[in-house]
């Protein structure tokens, strides 16, 4: 396909832009984001093909920055008239306002992933195939699999930012993602294990034997283990979290209170805090979208910002913010390459790319060592975090008891519960071994979902209050 979404109109590129330049003449910021996309996903589960689709989407979004107001409007229409008519109503917020329209994001010219089309290839057959492998290889690995779920997702994203002054920026961003769930059970009790993994890549990664089998085989793992689980103990003791997927309490609980709106709003507990201790010293936290192939990179952000290596929390110290360009101007600061949308329907904010904790100096076992009675976190599953006030909760899918210095036995029912800003100086611990997720993240805001990615080493965090269910 042309990656020149400006063929999609029915009108020329100057007269495109002569829309555009009259509509932004008086304001702030602003851009015209146009987006055509492709998403296919195929479901096995139970022994059957349970479910299939695909879709394609276009359309445009046109945005108007006047301070602290934007208007918004956006249309699935391709057409001249459409245009017009979003410039009306976007553009109603620049009326009595006399704006300085902001320079145009610098440009890049790394390539983060690659611009093929991962959809169709391989086949709708080959698909089938593969997840009639999964299923099939499951079943016959232990009797006590009862239930196997697989899912195949791909997406393919041409996106290009038109702005008033001329500047023009395109990116072509492709995704795969492999999911496998597996229920195993004995007599009554049934308990559950997953496993995903994906990128901004096509599908060859992923879909070698190799892959899909260690993928299968983690997902048993984790559902044999809770199989065996006990109850989990309630109380405050001391918690070490696992390294990789367990970031993601950072992603919510610490991550989201970094993002430039809420801090601007003051509506983030971390809001008038910059260059203090928020958190222990060792702890260094980065946003970083430039890391190829990842699910939360991007080679520009959704305003035509590159993404870059952003560092947040630097040895305890709160040193910056995640920034679109809106938040950034009113902040007296410089965005940061996280202004990003859901798609043309929605309009930028500020978001998270893959955010991390970056490695310390201890091995994961000087760590679990260190604790004589405490709670082992390897894997979470859902969680609630209050922005304003920092506090959490979260739910562990995988988790064991620490009796003197070693793990013992899995536990199920753990629940985390704190504050981030507290849990964050309860950090006293880091290890050596901080690594990413396998490429599974979805991050909701604002009713808008991206893709992120979350990591961390293992950590050791002191005094923390468990929610188990254990009587």
């Amino acid at each position: 396909m042309n990656t020149d979404l400006l063929s999609l109109f029915d009108a020329d590129e100057a007269t495109v832009q002569a829309v555009l330049r009259e509509t932004l003449k008086d304001a702030d910021d602003g851009e015209l984001f146009l987006e055509h996309a492709q998403a296919e996903s195929l479901s096995f589960d139970n022994g059957r093909l349970k479910g299939g689709s695909f879709n394609t989407d276009q359309g445009f979004g046109l945005r108007a920055v006047a301070g602290e107001a934007v208007g918004y409007a956006h249309s699935g229409e391709m057409t001249l008239s459409a245009l017009k008519r979003a410039a009306d109503a976007a553009g109603a917020v620049t009326r009595g306002y006399s704006g300085d329209y902001s320079a145009a994001p610098q440009g890049t010219n790394r390539r983060l992933y690659t611009e093929d089309n991962p959809i169709g290839s391989p086949t709708f057959e080959e698909k089938v195939a593969l997840l009639t492998g999964i299923d099939a290889y499951l079943r016959g690995k232990d009797p006590k699999v009862r239930q196997v779920t697989a899912s195949i997702a791909a997406s393919w994203q041409v996106v290009n930012i038109l702005r008033a002054d001329g500047h023009r920026v395109t990116d072509v961003r492709p995704m795969t993602r492999i999911n496998i769930s597996v229920v195993v059970g004995e007599g009554d009790r049934q308990e559950t294990g997953s496993y995903g993994i994906g990128g901004r890549t096509t599908f060859d990664v992923f879909l070698t034997e190799e892959s899909w089998r260690s993928g299968a085989d983690e997902a048993l793992r984790q559902a044999l283990v809770n199989l065996e689980a006990v109850e989990a103990p309630a109380g405050t003791m001391d918690v070490v979290l696992s390294n990789g997927w367990p970031g993601v309490m950072l992603h919510e609980a610490v991550g989201h209170g970094l993002e430039g709106d809420f801090n601007r709003k003051k509506t983030s507990a971390f809001a008038g805090l910059m260059g203090e201790q928020v958190a222990a010293k060792g702890v260094t936290v980065v946003d970083d979208g430039t890391i190829d192939n990842r699910r939360g990179s991007i080679t520009v952000d959704d305003e035509g910002t590159p993404s870059a290596y952003n560092v947040l929390i630097e040895d305890g110290k709160l040193v910056g913010y995640m920034q679109d360009r809106q938040n950034a101007r009113l902040m007296g600061m410089r965005a940061t390459g996280n202004g990003r949308r859901q798609g043309y329907a929605h309009r930028p904010m500020p978001r998270m790319t893959n955010t991390y904790m970056l490695s310390g100096d201890r091995t994961p076992e000087e760590i679990i060592a260190s604790v004589k009675n405490g709670l082992y976190a390897v894997s979470f599953g859902g969680g609630q975090v209050d922005i304003t006030s920092g506090k959490f909760v979260f739910g562990c899918t995988e988790a064991y008891l620490i009796e003197n210095g070693k793990v013992t036995a899995p536990v199920k029912g753990a629940m985390l519960i704190g504050n981030g800003p507290d849990a964050m100086r309860r950090v006293s611990m880091i290890g050596n071994d901080t690594r990413l997720d396998t490429g599974i993240g979805n991050c909701g805001k604002a009713g808008q979902w991206v893709p992120v990615g979350v990591g961390q080493p293992h950590l050791r965090m002191d005094q923390i209050t468990v929610g188990g269910t254990k009587a």
